[in-house]
This record gives structure tokens, sequence and C-alpha cells, in this order.
């Protein structure tokens, strides 16, 4: 289940999702389907392919470890400006 990853989850449907996708019936933030098709071909050779359970978790825990070091680069640097 891996509670820890459901936020990271919904941030990266809302970032991949196209702009303004609430007037798009369903108004869910879905992500670009030539983008998905573009990244399953990149990935497993086949734009059909469905995603391994384990990539779409390693690909989420690499976005939440990205995101916190971003974080933490950008509270020093503010850190930095202050001195």
């Amino acid at each position: 289940m891996r509670p820890w990853l459901w936020t990271t989850a919904a941030a990266q449907l809302v970032r991949l999702a196209p702009s303004r996708w609430w007037r798009r019936w369903p108004p869910l933030p879905r992500p670009d389907p030539a983008y998905l098709r573009f990244r399953l071909q990149t990935a497993y050779g086949d734009p059909e392919h469905d995603p391994a359970p384990d990539d779409v978790v390693a690909y989420l825990e690499w976005c939440r470890r990205s995101r916190r070091t971003r974080t933490r680069e950008k509270r020093r640097a503010r850190l930095a400006r202050r001195r």
C-alpha cells in the first residue's frame, strides 16, 4: 500500500495532467495519452504495455526523493543569502 507515497502519487497526477484538465470530460487529472504512450514506448519498447507495479513504485519513490532534495537545496540557498 505504501501510504507515504500517496501524496507523491497525487502530486504527480496533477503535475502530469494537461493544463485546464478540469474542462475535459471526465474531469480527472490524467496525463496526456500521447505522453503516456511515449513513456511506455521508451520504458518497455511497446506503447501498449501496462506499467509494472514495481516500476510505478520506484518512479514515485524517485519523485519523492527528488522533491525532498530540491526543497533542501532551496532552503540552504535561502539561508546562505541571509548570511
